[in-house]
C-alpha cells in the first residue's frame, strides 16, 4: 500500500494557506453543501480520488495527531484535538459555527507549525549541522528524527582507520 510521503510541514502550511484564502467557503453552484474540514481540502490525500481509488486514512500524515481511540473512525482527522480542552472538528460540527471551526483549525495549524519548526531548529542546532542536512525536503520530521536517532557520530580517531 502506498504511504503518504509528503512533507508534514509543507502539508500543514498548505492547509493553513487553504484555510486563510477561503478554501472552506461555499463553492459556486454548491452553496447548499457544507464544506468539511480536511475532507474538502487538497490536503486530504483522497481529495480528488474516486471511491474505488481511495487510500486508507491510516496512511495519512495527519494520523499522527489523531488520538488512538479515534484512529479507526471513518474520518479520523476530524478527531484531532485542536485545543487543550480537547475540542475537535467533530465536536465543533455539533456545537460550533463554521467560523469557530475555522478559527480553531487556524490556531491549531499555526501552533503546530510553530512547534514543528522549533523542533527542527532545535535538532539542527543540537547536531551542529545546517537544517537542510537533517531535514531534507523529501523527508517527514518523523523520518528525520528516526534517522538522527540511528546515526552514530563518527569517532575522529577511527576515521579512515581499518583493522
Amino acid at each position: 500500500m502506498p504511504r503518504d510521503d509528503r512533507n508534514l510541514l509543507d502539508v500543514l502550511k498548505f492547509e493553513l494557506h487553504f484555510l486563510e484564502t477561503g478554501g472552506y467557503g461555499p463553492l459556486p453552484g454548491e452553496a447548499w453543501r457544507p464544506r468539511f474540514i480536511f475532507e474538502d481540502s487538497p490536503t486530504c490525500m483522497n481529495f480528488s480520488a474516486e471511491d474505488k481509488d481511495r487510500e486508507p486514512c491510516s496512511e495519512c500524515l495527519l494520523m499522527q495527531f489523531v488520538p488512538g481511540e479515534a484512529q479507526t473512525e471513518q474520518v479520523p482527522c476530524i478527531h484531532i484535538p485542536l485545543s487543550p480542552t480537547g475540542e475537535t472538528i467533530e465536536s465543533s460540527y455539533r456545537t460550533g459555527t463554521q467560523q469557530e471551526r475555522e478559527e480553531a483549525l487556524g490556531a491549531w495549524l499555526r501552533a503546530t507549525i510553530h512547534r514543528l519548526e522549533g523542533e527542527k531548529v532545535k535538532h539542527a542546532a543540537s547536531a551542529d549541522l545546517p537544517s537542510q542536512a537533517i531535514f531534507p525536503k523529501s523527508e517527514t520530521i518523523e523520518d528525520a528524527l528516526r534517522i538522527e536517532q540511528n546515526a552514530r557520530p563518527m569517532n575522529p580517531i577511527d576515521h579512515g582507520a581499518q583493522d
